[in-house]
């Protein structure tokens, strides 16, 4: 079964008097172990569509389901609850709070789960992406790379079966995003993810199982 699958979905947008529809009946489905890109100029609809598959927008018209749960019958809280725990996200920017610490960072998903495992997943999932010396710097005192390694981490805390990666190696140099990339393709394996990535980094597509265009809105 697919942890996310779209099904004719549809979004419209008023703009003034223009109906703008990002997306024109998309299929999409994403499985656990499997990474997928989501390729497409500008303007493509790129971006909705990751708003749609984390739960974050809806659509105007078609079925999400999330581990074949149709996600139109959850509440404001349940789709919440969905995205804290189901659902993982890594950004270009890297979104990291200056004051804290790299393991302060990766646990604050958590702070609101009484579990008392959090800080030993947080070291942990630190250590595995080559930041075992890293643990009490702040984000001044690491490097762009590092940093993402960090938010990458923050995104597995809690166990979540679904990666959405946008431009994840937008603000690296290549050499630091095919370290990046290699380091999510690992965990895919280890941690049976699901990812999904928006880009246009060229590099990102070698790494992944299967690659869509996005163009106006359609899959080609």
């Amino acid at each position: 079964m697919s942890v996310v699958e779209l099904t004719d979905v549809v979004k419209r947008y008023q703009n003034g008097d223009e109906i703008i529809e990002a997306l024109k009946g998309v299929d999409f489905h994403a499985d656990r172990g499997e990474m997928v890109t989501i390729i497409g100029p500008s303007g493509s609809g790129k971006s909705t569509m990751l708003n749609i598959i984390g739960l974050l927008d809806n659509p105007t018209s078609g079925t999400v389901t999330l581990d074949g749960r149709d996600v139109s019958r959850f509440t404001e809280d349940e789709l919440t609850e969905e995205r804290r725990s189901v659902i993982g996200f890594v950004f270009q920017e890297f979104y990291l709070l200056p004051m804290l610490t790299a393991v302060e960072n990766v646990q604050l998903p958590s702070l609101w789960d009484s579990g008392l495992a959090r800080h030993d997943r947080a070291v942990d999932l630190l250590e595995r992406v080559g930041l075992a010396d890293r643990l009490d710097h702040t984000p001044d005192r690491l490097s762009g790379g590092q940093r993402q390694r960090v938010a990458i981490a923050r995104s597995l805390i809690n166990e979540p079966e679904l990666l959405l990666a946008d431009e994840p190696t937008g603000n690296l140099d290549q050499e630091t995003g095919r370290t990046i990339l290699d380091e999510l393709a690992r965990l895919k394996d280890e941690e049976e993810l699901a990812i999904v990535a928006v880009t246009h980094d060229t590099q990102l597509e070698q790494y992944a199982d299967r690659s869509v265009n996005l163009v106006d809105g359609v899959i080609q």
